[in-house]
């Protein structure tokens, strides 16, 4: 089987590379976003609220675990705007922040299943 040579790119090739690079700034947040989705707990809460809106207890209920450990993985998703809420009377209900998750989160799962 013939071997094929890599070519090396020209300095304008790797200028222009290295120009679409996102800022440090940028790319630190995006970081810490992926730091977000690397717990299981928080993972299994984003799909939970991809079939449905749901209350803390709800989710508590789906998972199996205490109401103050979800609301605690709650705090974190809500602070890195993975996921909104709303009040209804006294209960407060969460969903996805928007479609761009539920992708993330089934672009991610097509990945680590092929």
């Amino acid at each position: 089987m013939e071997e094929q040579k890599y070519m090396y790119l020209t300095s304008e090739v790797c200028h222009a590379i290295d120009e679409s690079i996102p800022p440090d700034e940028i790319l630190y947040d995006l970081a810490d976003l992926y730091k977000v989705f690397s717990d299981t707990t928080r993972i299994r809460i984003l799909y939970a609220l991809s079939q449905s809106e749901l209350c803390v207890l709800d989710i508590a209920s789906v998972l199996g675990m205490s109401q103050s450990a979800i609301s605690h993985q709650l705090r974190v998703l809500k602070q890195a705007k993975l996921v909104k809420y709303r009040r209804e009377g006294k209960t407060i209900v969460y969903a996805l922040a928007d479609a761009h998750i539920h992708t993330i989160l089934n672009q991610g799962l097509e990945h680590v299943q092929e």
